[in-house]
C-alpha cells in the first residue's frame, strides 16, 4: 500500500451531523445577536481597546468567544484584552483562566485583590453580599481599565439579567430601571458595554456545554440561596413556561418606553401640559395582547428553530 494513500474523511452518524448543525446554528445566532447589539448601541468603534471581564462563568466565556469571532470579521479593527479579578476566594482554582486564555492566544491580565476578606468581614453572616462585592469589584476593574488603556469595558450580562434587574428594581426599590446596554461611569472616565443584551441565558448555557468551557463556580455570591434575584428568575421562568412569548414582549417593552404615559415628572413635563398627551388612548378600550413585530430587536429567533 502506498504511504501516501488518501486519508478517509471522518464519517459522522446522523445524530452527530444533526448536533454539529445545531451547534453551528447556535453560534451563528449568538454572533448575529451580539453584532446587532454592538451596532444598535454603537458599543465598539474603530481602534477601540475592549477589556472583556472574564469571571470564569458561562456568560463571560461566551462573551469573549463571540467577540473574538466578530473581531476576525468586523468592518473595523479593535483590540481585546481579557481581565480576571482573582478575589482570593478559598479554593479558587487560580490556574484555570490563565491556562485557558493562554491556549486561546488571548492577551490577558489576572488582577489579584482580596475583596473576599473585606466582604466577609463587613457583611454579617447570612446577609446578601452582592452589593458590596459588586462595588469593590467595579472599583478594581475601572482602575485596571485605566492602567491598560481600555476604551470599553465589556460585561457578560445577558437579556435575562436585564429583565431580572428591571423587576428587582420595581419590586424592591420602587424604580423603573434596568441594566443599560451601554453606560458611562460616574466620573466619565469609562464606557461600559453589555454586548449580550439581546442574548437569552438558555442559549448561553447550551453554548457553554458545546464549547466545554472550564466553568469556575462563584462561592461568594452564587451560592446564596436567598437572593431576591433567584425569586425573580423563578417567576420569569414560570411565566415563560405558562405564557410563551411573554418574556419576549417584556424585553421588547424596554426599548419602547413612552414617558408621557408614566408618572415621572422629571421625564415628562406634566405641569405645563394642556390637553391630552400625544397619542392618548385614555378613552379607548384596554389594549389587547399584540404580537411583537418579527423585526423587533428583542425577538431573537424563530420559535421553531
Amino acid at each position: 500500500m502506498s504511504m501516501h494513500a488518501a486519508v478517509r474523511p471522518i464519517a459522522f452518524s446522523p445524530r452527530q451531523r444533526k448536533e454539529r448543525f445545531e451547534n453551528a446554528k447556535l453560534e451563528k445566532r449568538l454572533c448575529a445577536h451580539v453584532g446587532r447589539a454592538i451596532a444598535d448601541f454603537n458599543m465598539i468603534g474603530a481602534d477601540d481597546h475592549v477589556m472583556v471581564c472574564v469571571s470564569g462563568g458561562k456568560d463571560s466565556y461566551a462573551l469573549l468567544e463571540i467577540l473574538l469571532l466578530l473581531q476576525a470579521r468586523a468592518p473595523v479593527s479593535f483590540r481585546i484584552t481579557a481581565v480576571n479579578l482573582d478575589q482570593k476566594q478559598p479554593g479558587f482554582p487560580a490556574h484555570v483562566l490563565p491556562d485557558y486564555l493562554a491556549r486561546r492566544g488571548v492577551p490577558f491580565r489576572i488582577e489579584e485583590e482580596d475583596t473576599y476578606s473585606i466582604v466577609k468581614r463587613v457583611i454579617p453572616e447570612g446577609k446578601t453580599t452582592c452589593s458590596l462585592c459588586s462595588r469593590l469589584r467595579r472599583g478594581v476593574l475601572y482602575r485596571v481599565a485605566s492602567e491598560i488603556g481600555a476604551t470599553r469595558i465589556a460585561l457578560g450580562h445577558h437579556r435575562d439579567d436585564m429583565l431580572e434587574t428591571l423587576f428587582l428594581n420595581m419590586f424592591y426599590n420602587g424604580t423603573l430601571k434596568g441594566m443599560p446596554p451601554k453606560l458611562k461611569s460616574d466620573d466619565g472616565s469609562h464606557v461600559v458595554i453589555r454586548p449580550l443584551a439581546y442574548v437569552r441565558e438558555a442559549d448561553l448555557a447550551r453554548y457553554a456545554v458545546e464549547k466545554d468551557f472550564p466553568i469556575i463556580p462563584c462561592d461568594l455570591c452564587g451560592s446564596q440561596e436567598t437572593l431576591k434575584r433567584r425569586e425573580v428568575k423563578a417567576l420569569l421562568a414560570e411565566w415563560s413556561r405558562r405564557h410563551p412569548g411573554r418574556i419576549e414582549s417584556i424585553a421588547g417593552a424596554m426599548s419602547r418606553v413612552v414617558p408621557s404615559h408614566l408618572m415621572d415628572r422629571e421625564r415628562f413635563d406634566f405641569e405645563s401640559l394642556s390637553g391630552a398627551a400625544p397619542g392618548d388612548l385614555a378613552f379607548d378600550d384596554e389594549p389587547c395582547a399584540t404580537p411583537v413585530p418579527r423585526g423587533h430587536a428583542f425577538v431573537l429567533d424563530d420559535p421553531h428553530e
